[in-house]
């Protein structure tokens, strides 16, 4: 997807930072009424480009683990631009397998590293609470299976 539109990194962490504080509600995608880790992405895709490229199908919340199809990584790379997962950089999408076996099926948002922090930062939908942004220590990087650029992001 070329929209022709191009954003710098500290626009795409600005757009996901504005969700900080969003309820977490399954399939949601509002800022400030809620959302799950796909909404967080999903509204991000819409402060950028505007309209979402397709409508996300309907999922249980333990869907990768009973689906057994890579649904979530699949449309990643219809849309976003595979990058380097070992080399992750601010206002890229990561997926998580939160298992070896099981599908990939949490998603965040490089946000910058702050002075001072132990480890890099990302933004996400916390499961049950909310958009938070908190560091990708080693429990996530163990999980961490792809990284992604939003189309036309450059440094």
């Amino acid at each position: 997807m070329d929209s022709g539109l191009r954003y710098d990194r500290a626009a795409v962490v600005a757009a996901a930072r504005s969700w900080i504080g969003t309820p977490y509600r399954h399939q949601a995608s509002l800022q400030g009424r809620g959302c799950d880790c796909l909404g967080l992405v999903r509204g991000v895709w819409r402060a950028l480009y505007g309209d979402e490229p397709e409508a996300p199908p309907v999922y249980r919340a333990d869907w990768a683990e009973t689906g057994g199809r890579e649904t979530l990584l699949e449309a990643a790379r219809r849309h976003l631009v595979e990058t380097d997962v070992r080399d992750v950089r601010p206002g890229e999408v990561l997926l998580f397998r939160m298992t070896p076996e099981a599908c990939v099926k949490h998603c965040a948002i490089v946000s910058e590293a702050r002075p001072g922090d132990p480890e890099r930062r990302m933004i996400h939908a916390y499961w049950a609470r909310a958009v938070v942004e908190s560091w990708i220590g080693p429990w996530w990087r163990r999980r961490l299976a792809y990284a992604f650029s939003f189309p036309g992001v450059s440094d």
